[in-house]
């Protein structure tokens, strides 16, 4: 067995950058790193891992929903004789070591909370054949019990760690290639339904660190230079535009980007509130190439946001909104129509709200439940109301209102295509708008680009109105007594034969956009 050779692996639909910056780590220290692709299936993780007999074969758990398939993954790689140390890391695994174990018995340890230095001394111990389960920042089982070491301080200068480790960049749109990238770590709010704030909070040392802008801005540059990157896509869980640093780290980006000479010849993209989102910040962003911002919004409501903490008003979300939209920027948004306290009446308000911010189809509707993530607020009330049911890990709860328990599930179905699918209409509707800004920045679009956006937004604003429509429809069905199995039935035949029309118009959107660039 090779003691240079580390392996991990984790989801990579989308490039796993707690993997890369741990695998920059390692490789900075002499160590060899492989990132198998979970979804691979188990065969292929076994042959890979057969092939290469690592040291150390770290597995990325970031999702609680996850674990059973990862259970059973490592359950097989040992059945199949891998050997070596096997550890994981992630949210869950950090935050619940005693119901990973439990759950995984077949793992050596578990790294806890950011894991760049404590993976490091985990692999250099196992090289050395030294006591690895002394180690600062390590959970194991010892004589059947869970022993979970001191934390490890938050590393407070992100700048002394290399750029991740990165797959071959892949093509975004209209030939772009893009890439994920973080401009800092943490987050100063503190949601009811959101584990991050726990999660940083956890360990000593201050939950929201930053990188140099300069830094981030040249390691664009690099991007640019050396893997011919034009999108980027930051992951922060909030982008520093606002507290606790104000305005003056996002004005600094913007300068070195101009500096750089990279302000014309990027698109880029971040996450934020609503409350943040202020004028002439984002109008000098989008002058640096910012298109999109993903918002978290969550409720329409004030009463839904009082219960996740959001600490806004309705009345701040949609000046947010309306700002964004009055700048032209494009905006994703989270938005839970279902949480603990869901009435008819609370989703049918909802849904007017999101009536007036997407009725125009400036974005395609979204909506989902609330989870009972481990160690949330919303989570422990649930807990101690006796409402969670299932196995750890998995545990969900019902709504106290029978008609929203059978809306939910009726919804669940008929919407699972348009929401829940890669070739859905909601991703579809979001990857026109990403080529019509891709196409807008780097092409010459002689007058097409106004009627190509007008175009979409006349198909997003329809498939919009079809979505709520039903909706609201399904939730006066019920409410009146009306059988869930019918309503099903309906439900499911209708969004099914629309959902077939608006893809195919979405995606002639996409093919005509394609053509209008190649001429």
């Amino acid at each position: 067995m090779s003691s240079k050779i580390v392996a991990f692996v984790a989801f990579q639909e989308q490039p796993n950058l707690g993997i890369g910056y741990l695998s920059s780590v390692l490789m900075d220290a002499g160590y060899s790193v492989e990132v198998i692709d979970f979804q691979l299936g188990r065969e292929r993780v076994l042959q890979e891992l057969q092939r290469i007999r690592p040291l150390l074969v770290g597995f990325s758990i970031i999702f609680q929903y996850h674990l059973e398939r990862f259970g059973d993954l490592i359950g097989y790689l040992r059945e199949k004789g891998v050997g070596g140390h096997f550890t994981a890391g992630g949210h869950y695994p950090s935050l619940r070591p005693a119901e990973i174990f439990e759950s995984v018995p077949d793992l050596n340890s578990i790294v806890l909370f950011e894991g760049e230095h404590t993976c490091l001394e985990l692999v250099e111990a196992l090289a050395a054949g030294g006591d690895w389960r002394q180690i600062r920042g390590i959970a194991h089982l010892e004589d059947g019990s869970v022993t979970q070491n001191s934390l490890r301080d938050l590393e407070r200068d992100l700048d002394r760690f290399p750029p991740p480790l990165r797959p071959p960049l892949r093509d975004f749109v209209l030939g772009k290639k893009h890439a994920t990238l973080l401009a800092g770590r943490g987050c100063v709010y503190d949601c009811s339904f959101c584990s991050i704030r726990r999660f940083y909070s956890a360990p000593p040392g201050p939950v929201k660190r930053l990188r140099s802008p300069n830094l981030v801005a040249r390691e664009m540059e690099l991007l640019r230079e050396e893997m011919n990157c034009s999108i980027f896509m930051f992951q922060d869980d909030d982008f520093p535009v606002a507290r606790p640093h104000g305005k003056q780290w996002a004005l600094e980006f913007c300068r070195h980007l101009r500096e750089k000479g990279l302000a014309d010849k990027i698109l880029w993209k971040v996450n934020c509130r609503p409350d943040e989102v202020d004028p002439a910040l984002f109008s000098e962003m989008q002058d640096c190439g910012l298109f999109l911002v993903y918002l978290g919004i969550e409720s329409g409501t004030d009463e839904g946001l009082r219960l996740m903490n959001k600490r806004v008003n309705v009345a701040r979300v949609l000046r947010g909104v309306d700002t964004l939209k009055d700048l032209g920027i494009h905006f994703d948004y989270g938005f839970m129509l279902f949480d603990p306290s869901s009435t008819c009446e609370s989703i049918r308000r909802n849904l007017d709200f999101l009536e007036q911010i997407v009725g125009d189809g400036s974005a395609p509707v979204t909506f989902c439940k609330m989870r009972p993530y481990a160690e949330t607020r919303i989570e422990a009330e649930l807990r101690e109301q006796g409402r969670l049911v299932g196995p750890r890990g998995r545990e969900d709860y019902e709504f106290p209102d029978d008609a929203v328990n059978e809306l939910y599930s009726v919804l669940l179905h008929s919407f699972d295509e348009w929401i829940g699918e890669r070739d859905g209409v909601l991703n579809l509707a979001k990857w026109v708008r990403y080529y019509l800004s891709a196409f807008g920045r780097f092409a010459q679009s002689d007058g097409q680009l106004a009627s190509l956006e007008a175009r979409a937004r006349a198909i997003v604003a329809e498939s919009n109105g079809f979505a709520l429509d039903q909706v609201r429809g399904a939730c006066d069905w019920l409410e009146t007594g009306g059988a869930s199995f019918e309503l099903f039935r309906r439900a499911h035949r209708a969004t099914h034969r629309a959902h077939e029309g608006f893809q195919k118009q979405l995606r002639d959107l996409i093919r005509d956009v394609k053509l209008a660039r190649a001429a």
